[in-house]
């Protein structure tokens, strides 16, 4: 599989060299592809998969692109990076469009990381929430970041029992930069499924 994975590399790097000089690194069982630190791309199992963006939806809406999917503490987690197939490997020009949307997704997201942020400014968060998040001890971005979506969303549940899923899916989609609505689906059926979870057990407790 190792070898299937580097054959794949090799071949990204000589299909997108007009992106730029591309690197790889050992990353969540399989290797990331990055340009300029910048992370845009993943390699897995012989596989490449383009970071999954706004510009991209409608490709991969139209191509039921599957995104990655990992085994982490023994559950599958989705990773917003959806399935190059052999079609698009064949249609050098929208792979390359379609590498270059990710590549652009990746580097607005780490350059907003780098400034700081009120967490009013992001999607999904209001002032309200804001200020609830202030209370919870989460007073910034970074610390949302650290914390993720779920511990946060516990955070603001210790401090108002009526919190809901709606709360959130939009922490997770402040944390990616994208609307509640446009989470990828993977990934929003976990989080409901969490959410489901924590109720049932939290009942059981009672």
């Amino acid at each position: 599989m190792k070898n299937i994975s580097y054959q794949r590399i090799y071949q990204s790097r000589e299909y997108l060299a007009p992106l730029g000089k591309i690197r790889f690194r050992a990353h969540f069982g399989g290797y990331s592809l990055s340009i300029d630190n910048t992370v845009f791309a993943m390699i897995s199992e012989g596989e490449l998969y383009l970071r999954a963006c706004e510009e991209s939806a409608q490709y991969r809406v139209t191509r039921s692109s599957p995104l990655l999917t990992i085994q982490k503490r023994g559950r599958a987690v989705s990773l917003n990076y959806y399935f190059v197939d052999e079609h698009l490997w064949r249609d050098l020009p929208t792979l390359l469009r379609l590498s270059s949307q990710s590549l652009a997704a990746a580097r607005e997201e780490k350059a907003a990381r780098d400034t700081p942020h009120r967490l009013k400014d992001l999607p999904n968060i209001s002032f309200q929430l804001e200020m609830m998040l202030f209370d919870a001890g989460i007073p910034d971005e970074r610390m949302l970041r650290r914390l993720g979506a779920k511990a946060c969303w516990l955070r603001l549940k210790a401090l108002n029992k009526h919190m809901g899923i709606k709360v959130l899916l939009g922490l997770e989609g402040a944390i990616i930069g994208l609307h509640e609505a446009a989470l990828p689906a993977l990934r929003r059926q976990e989080l409901i499924d969490w959410y489901h979870e924590v109720g049932q057990k939290k009942n059981q407790d009672h």
